[in-house]
């Protein structure tokens, strides 16, 4: 995602809503209509009624803030990396929150060394104590580089994830050049 480390959670989302743009509904998005990137189903769960073609854009900041942000902790880990927050956000925004913590759990399970650096974390896709805690050992042992590599590490697996979609299911070809350009920042 290439987030700058004064990025604050307002930026972050206002760019993700830039990069989703609008009202959209392509045909071979399972999703179906989104507005601001916030998929029809989600604007349901939270109480939207009306239309997605006038979605209010608040109502999608709103969504942004409680789901992607707050109730995966992801506050927690900008106070640690900023850096990381600003990508398990954008990955979560694509992916889901747990899956974007589970990619974060995986990488901090192969980079402790066998466990001697800090002990393996439970694959749940939760961001709490545990895994808080491996990110400070993590940093702590690995200094300024190690937010950087955790950052390819995700990558890798969020790359990797967006292939597996487009091969399993040849309609999210659609998709897959869109998915990995926007992770170096170029346009769909």
């Amino acid at each position: 995602m290439g987030a700058k480390m004064h990025e604050t959670i307002d930026d972050l989302i206002d760019a993700v809503m830039e990069r989703e743009g609008g009202y959209v509904d392509h045909p071979a998005d399972r999703g179906g209509p989104t507005r601001w990137g916030i998929t029809e189903a989600v604007a349901r769960t939270h109480g939207w009624r009306g239309s997605m073609r006038q979605f209010p854009r608040d109502e999608a900041v709103a969504i942004y803030r409680r789901l992607y942000w707050y109730r995966p902790g992801l506050e927690a880990v900008a106070a640690r990396a900023p850096r990381l927050a600003a990508e398990l956000f954008d990955t979560g925004v694509n992916m889901g929150p747990p899956v974007a913590a589970g990619f974060l759990q995986r990488a901090l399970n192969a980079l402790n060394r066998g466990a001697t650096d800090y002990p393996d974390l439970t694959l749940d896709g939760r961001i709490g104590p545990a895994t808080l805690a491996a990110i400070d050992a993590f940093l702590a042992t690995r200094r300024a580089v190690g937010e950087a590599v955790l950052l390819k590490a995700i990558d890798g697996l969020q790359g990797e994830r967006y292939i597996a979609l487009a091969e399993r299911r040849p309609a999210n070809e659609a998709f897959l050049y869109g998915w990995l350009a926007q992770r170096i920042g170029e346009p769909a």
